[in-house]
């Protein structure tokens, strides 16, 4: 089976130094959306959050040496679907983004954790409901 992804869209910064992660990141930069799908931005408002996905283009290839991986941040060796690396088999990439602003088919964020260039996969609701999560009381 083979699957085939088309970007939607582009993330751009003016910054050169990239956080390693959204969750440390406080980067402003704008997601440029094609187009052609502006209109599924129309419910997207300031103060939200969103969840993008994107593809590691600047990512070398990936190997199956690769499969165990020592980030800089954690000094031990672990499975590349225990960290946050852009070197895996798909290089996927998914952060959660504060949105500052939208245009008709721009959106400013804030927690960039992307390079300038990097094409966005598609763009999802942030939903956090407490009363849903399962509970993890005494685990």
């Amino acid at each position: 089976m083979q699957i085939t992804l088309q970007p939607i869209g582009t993330a751009h910064t003016d910054e050169e130094s990239i956080p390693r992660h959204w969750t440390v990141s406080d980067v402003e930069g704008t997601l440029v959306i094609d187009s052609a799908y502006s209109e599924g931005l129309s419910d997207i408002a300031a103060g939200q959050r969103i969840v993008v996905l994107f593809h590691f283009h600047k990512s070398p290839p990936f190997s199956r040496d690769l499969l165990k991986q020592t980030p800089p941040h954690r000094g031990q060796l672990l499975g590349v679907f225990s960290i946050c690396s852009p070197r895996r088999p798909n290089p996927i990439g998914l952060s959660v983004l504060e949105v500052l602003a939208r245009g008709e088919n721009v959106l400013r964020v804030r927690g960039m954790d992307m390079l300038d260039g990097t094409p966005i996969l598609d763009i999802k609701p942030f939903v956090v409901n407490e009363d849903t999560l399962p509970s993890r009381k005494g685990k």
